[in-house]
């Protein structure tokens, strides 16, 4: 979900929430602690440069039970955030803290946003010689040379 697309769906909501992909909810009593640009700048494996930016808005709960983030206040939020940080368009990320700090992507399924799963990759599977075709379970050879697509 891009920053415009959430900032479409909020004026129409009665109230923010997020749910976890197990099927559980963040918390009612959330806060977005923080807005923010992130930027990664780094080489993939085969040495091609690159550059990503997300907006990455973090969620919190405490032991503040009666608070609740209201769909207007998170726009005031977003839109100071825009102001300061000059954002333009681009994904969002939600970091939420689970066993360590887990990062979402979010989509919107017309009742309440989710936290989708991210997932890692190789950026340059065409340079590294990784396949997307499983090994074959057919070759009994018992060693791995260089080159031979075993290892």
């Amino acid at each position: 979900m891009k920053l415009s697309e959430i900032k479409e769906l909020l004026p129409n909501l009665e109230t923010v929430s997020f749910k976890l992909a197990s099927g559980q909810y963040v918390p009612e009593h959330f806060h977005v602690t923080e807005i923010g640009l992130v930027s990664r700048h780094f080489i993939d494996c085969g040495g091609t440069e690159r550059l990503e930016q997300v907006i990455n808005f973090q969620l919190w709960d405490a032991n503040d039970f009666e608070h609740r983030l209201k769909p207007e206040k998170l726009m005031k939020i977003i839109s100071l955030s825009e102001k300061v940080l000059k954002l333009e368009d681009l994904p969002i990320e939600v970091e939420y803290q689970s066993d360590t700090i887990g990062k979402y992507g979010l989509k919107y399924n017309g009742e309440e946003f989710e936290l989708v799963a991210l997932k890692t990759a190789c950026l340059a599977s065409d340079n590294c010689g990784i396949s997307d075709q499983k090994p074959s379970t057919t070759n009994t050879t018992t060693s791995c040379a260089p080159g031979g697509g075993c290892c």
